[in-house]
């Protein structure tokens, strides 16, 4: 079984770099993601910070968040994330200008198995199965992108 993983997929967005980087906040996220409800812990007024804390809800699933590096000058974020019993990890976003095609994104995943529901999680989550999932993550954010457009021009 599987008890470590580390994945990382980019992706290009139909955007500047500026309208890009919020949609990967807690707040921003709620944008494009559906289902994306993000309770915010600290602080109350949600802005994203070093030391946010919130978590999230996926069906019985509830995973705790925190921001423990916020780099809004240089278009990037790490938050640490646990789903008790099941999995502790780590998401980064790095986004960065590609001048005519918009904004380059990199996500990176890592995970480590808190016990045999997280090595199961972690199993399914190949090379492809990863690529998959931020693939529809290009997807939606382009869609959103593209609906409004002129509300950043």
């Amino acid at each position: 079984m599987t008890n470590h993983l580390e994945r990382s997929h980019s992706i290009d967005l139909a955007g500047p770099v500026e309208h890009v980087f919020p949609l990967f906040t807690p707040v921003g996220a709620t944008l494009w993601v559906d289902g994306w409800n993000p309770e915010v812990l600290y602080p109350r007024n949600g802005e994203t910070k070093e030391g946010m804390v919130f978590q999230t809800r996926h069906g019985e699933e509830v995973t705790l968040w925190a921001c423990t590096d916020w780099r809004p000058q240089e278009h990037r974020v790490r938050y640490a994330r646990v789903t008790p019993g099941s999995r502790f990890g780590f998401v980064e976003v790095r986004c960065r200008d590609a001048g005519s095609r918009g904004t380059l994104a990199s996500i990176a995943y890592t995970f480590t198995a808190l016990g045999e529901q997280g090595q199961s999680y972690l199993s399914g989550l190949t090379e492809d199965a990863f690529t998959e999932m931020i693939e529809t993550w290009k997807a939606s954010i382009n869609a959103w992108l593209r609906k409004n457009a002129a509300n950043h021009e």
